[in-house]
């Protein structure tokens, strides 16, 4: 451990106090759904973007709403419609007729909290309209690139593909998003709270604003001090390698993987997983974090072939087994 960790530890304690508050707010509105909220938390610290999948009306939307009405941040929602093109999206350049020159209009991707809601109903041409954005935290229009405001996250949901009227996102962007959650149903008991919460005709997100975008941002600098030992480092690497080369690792997957995680997941894994410890209030990684968060940074980034589709073998399958199978230090 280094000598820092009790700076480092005492830098935690005071500024995480804004975590809880933020759970109280959201869960004012929104009903259990525990692993969704900590995604979103995880994403506002690690400085990546949540794609959030399930069936309609499992409070997706209204989580996200929730998160950004918590935060005293710009917020855009954005519709994904078959219709949508990428100028809405990101802004255009209009000629004005009496002067002889285009002027820039922006786009509602210009906001520190987008909402990119049902964002596989529109096709593939408008979600690649995002990926300079996501990646880049900038937008080019035209001739000139202007940088989107910070903190920048994109908090998108969509319907599972087997819903009519759905397109598959583009690989490169699905890999640019740190985690994807599956939203399940509630259970028995947050049924009959969200019944009577929710069962009337007029209501509202009344929800108090309790971190501001600088306070994020001050927050994100601590969570890139959180100690990582080089044995867990190791760990996440080979966790991400048995995805690509599984037979080093005794893995009998190969046959069903078209492609591994790409370095990006690598990358993720080690700031989520330090985030994650930040939430717990550690200043240290323990491998029990990446085993927390590690299917959620990996289901989307694992290709399989179809081989698998034919075996109906998932994606959870492969992962849940290169966690078994990897060892932990």
């Amino acid at each position: 451990m280094p000598e820092g960790l009790a700076a480092i530890n005492e830098a935690i304690k005071s500024k995480s106090e804004f975590i809880a508050k933020l759970r109280t707010q959201i869960g004012t509105v929104v009903v259990g759904q525990e692993k969704l909220i900590n995604g979103l938390l995880l994403g506002l610290l690690a400085n990546g973007h949540v794609l959030l999948e399930g069936v309609p009306g499992l409070a997706k939307t209204l989580a996200v709403k929730s998160l950004a009405a918590s935060v005293k941040a710009d917020f855009q929602r954005i519709q994904f419609t078959p219709d949508l093109l990428p100028a809405d999206l990101i802004g255009t350049l209009i000629y004005n007729p009496q002067s002889g020159n285009f002027t820039t209009k922006k786009g509602p991707i210009f906001a520190q909290i987008v909402l990119a809601d049902e964002i596989n109903r529109a096709p593939a041409k408008v979600q690649s309209a995002l990926l300079e954005a996501m990646e880049e935290k900038q937008v080019t229009i035209g001739e000139n690139t202007y940088p989107l405001p910070q903190p920048f996250m994109v908090l998108a949901t969509q319907n599972p593909i087997e819903q009519q009227g759905t397109y598959p996102l583009p690989e490169a962007q699905l890999d640019r998003f740190m985690l994807k959650l599956k939203i399940s149903y509630p259970t028995k008991e947050e049924e009959m709270q969200i019944m009577e919460r929710m069962a009337q005709t007029s209501r509202s997100l009344d929800i108090t604003p309790v971190v501001t975008p600088q306070e994020i941002l001050e927050v994100r600098r601590v969570v890139d001090q959180i100690y990582m030992d080089a044995k867990v480092k190791d760990y996440i690497v080979n966790l991400i390698v048995a995805t690509r080369e599984p037979s080093k690792y005794n893995l009998d997957i190969a046959e069903y993987i078209e492609f591994g995680a790409s370095p990006r997941a690598t990358i993720s894994l080690a700031i989520a997983s330090k985030a994650y410890a930040f939430i717990q209030g550690r200043g240290y990684v323990v491998p029990n974090d990446i085993k927390m968060i590690g299917p959620d940074i990996l289901r989307h980034r694992i290709i399989l072939n179809y081989e698998a589709e034919a075996s109906e073998i998932t994606v959870d399958d492969l992962i849940k087994k290169v966690f078994d199978e990897v060892e932990v230090p």
